[in-house]
């Protein structure tokens, strides 16, 4: 059994837009298409030219697809009968990107595809992300890296564009 340290980076701002305006930017610059259907097409495909062709049409306009979405403020709003507080996890990503992750560091597909949080507090929203390339730092593959960084590039870009 081994068990490692991984220090992670964490993205953060704070944005003065509404709650509803910076999930409804970050959604639409994201492609949702219905994952269970996407996952079945996905599935069926034998030739990688056709599995990559399902993923890119899934894609939006950023590269980057919306897998899943969790309103976590939910159980907490039930709990104390309010409004807030609201924090939505939005599960997001590329397979393809992931793949050239994965392909030189197995252990990167327990990070991808990745977490964005949107949470309402008092001072505004913030928006907040877990750096892949600090993830992938202890493993040393300068392949991996380079993807990673390039993802980061991207996620921080639209979380940006999106609180801005």
């Amino acid at each position: 059994m081994a068990i490692e340290k991984v220090e992670v980076e964490r993205f953060s701002l704070t944005s003065s837009k509404p709650f509803e305006a910076v999930v409804a930017a970050l959604k639409a610059a994201v492609g949702q298409p219905d994952m269970v259907e996407f996952f079945r097409t996905t599935r069926a495909t034998n030739f990688f030219p056709d599995l990559e062709r399902i993923v890119t049409s899934g894609l939006g306009r950023t590269g980057l697809m919306l897998f899943a979405e969790f309103d976590l403020g939910d159980i907490l709003r039930r709990e104390t009968g309010s409004r807030t507080p609201r924090i939505i996890r939005l599960v997001v990503g590329n397979p393809l990107i992931m793949k050239e992750m994965v392909k030189h560091v197995p252990d990167a597909g327990s990070y991808a595809p990745v977490t964005i949080l949107i949470d309402e507090r008092p001072d505004g929203v913030h928006v907040s992300y877990n750096k892949m390339e600090s993830y992938l730092l202890p493993y040393g593959n300068a392949a991996a890296l380079a993807v990673a960084r390039n993802l980061d590039e991207k996620i921080t870009t639209l979380l940006r564009e999106c609180a801005s």
